[in-house]
């Protein structure tokens, strides 16, 4: 269970970084905070090659899984202010178009920060090591 669930979450993770680099880039940018001191269009490129990475490191990198588990829920507490800034800024993507969507999603964050140490197996090594 846990080997299908880290490979659904890799797959899902590079069809969400290649689709920055195209298709909802625009929607991307709609997330990068104000506050962010980059250009929004490089922060969606760059986030979504990550994605790219982490994504496959998830399918391919068995003998290091534990390692690209802490290093994909790390990237999803890393992304969590574009989600707040979203809500706060009401801003609409992805069809989120009222609070209540908006709010809904953040609370999904929380779950992908598990699934990525559950599916690795890296809380459960780290609490035993």
């Amino acid at each position: 269970m846990r080997k299908f669930a880290q490979i659904f979450l890799g797959v899902f993770l590079t069809l969400a970084g290649i689709s920055h680099l195209g298709s909802n880039r625009t929607e991307f940018q709609a997330q990068v905070p104000s506050w962010v001191p980059l250009d929004a269009d490089f922060v969606v490129v760059a986030s979504g090659i990550v994605e790219i990475l982490l994504g496959l490191s998830l399918v391919v990198l068995w003998k290091f899984r534990t390692h690209v588990g802490w290093a994909t829920a790390l990237f999803f507490i890393a992304i969590f202010p574009g989600n707040i800034s979203q809500y706060i800024n009401g801003i609409d993507a992805f069809g989120l178009d009222s609070d209540r969507e908006r709010a809904i999603r953040l609370l999904f964050q929380p779950l992908l920060v598990m699934w990525a140490l559950w599916s690795t197996g890296a809380w459960r090594n780290y609490r035993l090591g």
